[in-house]
């Protein structure tokens, strides 16, 4: 497969949308569209047997969602990759983590976004203030026990697919 035309279809600070022809290699031609996000933090903040998640209204599926902490730089700013998780952690729960472990890389979605992520386990937490975005305003967070958290996840309450890819890395991170 190649890509023999690619044009700019939207763009704004968070997103960029293209559109790419491309030629099989049966010489058929097919279009994509190509969501370019840049790479997230998400990270699980464990403790006491248990998890912190956050839970904040999402505007595309138009309903709340509980998930762990996660998000990218702000436009403008920068740093590595353990810093983004620090800082989403900070950010939205208040947490500082004492210990900060990379689980693994995952793709978000490869069939139409170049957007990827990390996910790290965070240990010994201490509490300290949030720093939301304005966009977070309305986020809550809350401490759920692993047995609460695979009650969510089996009645439908923990749907994030992020969340979940991430804590099946955590479940094979056990062994």
């Amino acid at each position: 497969m190649r890509t023999t035309s690619s044009r700019e279809a939207y763009r704004n600070p968070w997103i960029r949308v293209r559109e790419d022809v491309i030629e099989h290699d049966d010489g058929s031609t097919g279009l994509y569209g190509v969501v370019e996000r840049p790479d997230f933090a998400l990270v699980i903040p464990a403790a006491d047997d248990g998890f912190w998640l956050v839970e904040q209204f999402r505007y595309p599926i138009g309903r709340r969602s509980w998930e762990f902490p996660q998000g990218t730089w702000t436009h403008g700013t920068d740093g590595s990759a353990e810093e983004l998780a620090r800082a989403e952690l900070a950010e939205e729960t208040g947490l500082r983590a004492a210990e900060l472990r990379r689980l693994g890389h995952l793709d978000l979605a490869p069939g139409l976004s170049t957007q990827e992520f990390d996910v790290w386990l965070a240990t010994g937490l201490t509490a300290g203030p949030t720093a939301r975005e304005a966009s977070e305003a309305d986020m809550r967070s809350r401490f759920v026990r692993e047995t609460e958290l695979r009650a969510m996840v089996a009645d439908g309450r923990f749907t994030d697919g992020p969340s979940l890819a991430a804590f099946s890395l955590l479940l094979l991170d056990r062994g």
